[in-house]
Order: structure tokens, then sequence, then C-alpha cells
């Protein structure tokens, strides 16, 4: 399994960018992850297979974790929205373990910008989930996600990080 986490828009707090790096090393133990800062919702339906002509292409970043994506290739795509459906911690454990468990496509996990995301977009995503009733800006929305993907995989293994929290 190979899970993408994009974001639209650049990272502005260095504090931010630290918990992303942290984050994404930390998932790496479980499973194959990539962090992906995108310019706008056009680079990211290219990103998750979704656009038919789209023209617009992943954002650079200095770290190697965060590479410009492969344009065209099909993937799951999963929205981070308040109108989603909210999960637990485990409920959110259990969808990425039934998602590896049965579908070979990598699965794009995105947070949008500061206006969150078009009708358009959302009528393109397979799945739309909440992080919860209260809003958050957008970066650290990313980083909860972040946060809550590791969590999900020291759920499955049996890890004691989340018994400790």
């Amino acid at each position: 399994m190979k899970i993408k986490i994009a974001w639209i828009g650049k990272t502005k707090e260095p504090a931010l960018q630290a918990l992303t790096e942290e984050y994404l090393q930390r998932i790496s133990r479980y499973v194959a992850v990539e962090g992906i800062a995108l310019r706008d919702e056009a680079a990211l339906l290219e990103t998750s297979g979704r656009a038919s002509s789209a023209r617009s292409s992943a954002g650079n970043s200095s770290s190697a974790k965060h590479r410009k994506a492969a344009g065209g290739v099909k993937s799951t795509l999963v929205l981070m929205d308040a109108r989603g459906k909210e999960f637990s911690s485990e409920q959110f454990a259990q969808f990425l373990g039934d998602y590896q468990d049965r579908n070979p496509l990598p699965l794009v996990l995105a947070v949008g910008g500061a206006d969150g995301f078009s009708e358009e977009t959302r009528a393109t995503a397979q799945f739309t989930i909440s992080l919860g009733k209260m809003t958050l800006a957008h970066e650290l929305a990313r980083v909860v996600l972040l946060e809550q993907v590791y969590r999900a995989f020291t759920i499955l293994k049996g890890h004691p990080y989340h018994c400790g929290h």
C-alpha cells in the first residue's frame, strides 16, 4: 500500500513543516508514504489520476519526501472536509486496514487550502472524511491528519502509542 498525503498551498510555519516531516517519517515505518505540496485543486486531481486534462503540476519542495507526483496514475482520493464522515481513531484505523487489505491503488488523503474544496473536487473523491466538527486552519489540519494516520497504523500493529495517549 502507498499513501500520499497531499495538501494545497505552501507551508508558512517552520514548526508545522517540522511536524509534517516528523510524522511522515513515523508513518514510513509502517507503509510507503509521500507528502505532496500542491499548487491548486487541478494539481490534486492530476496527482490522483482524476483530471482529464489538468495541466497543473505538484509544487516543489526541498524535502525528498515532497517529490513531484507522476500525473495520470489512478488512485483513491479521500478529501478531508468538515462535511465528511467522522471516525474515531479506531474506526479510521479500520478504514485504513480494510483499504490496505482490499485495494492495490495508492490512497491520496488530501487537505484543501484555506477555502476548502470546490464542489467539482468533492464530486470526484471516492471518500470524504471529517477531522471533527471544529474548524482547523488548513496547515494544522494536515498535521492532525498525519498524526491520525500514524496513530491508525500503531493501532493496527498493536503498538502502545494509542493506549498511552
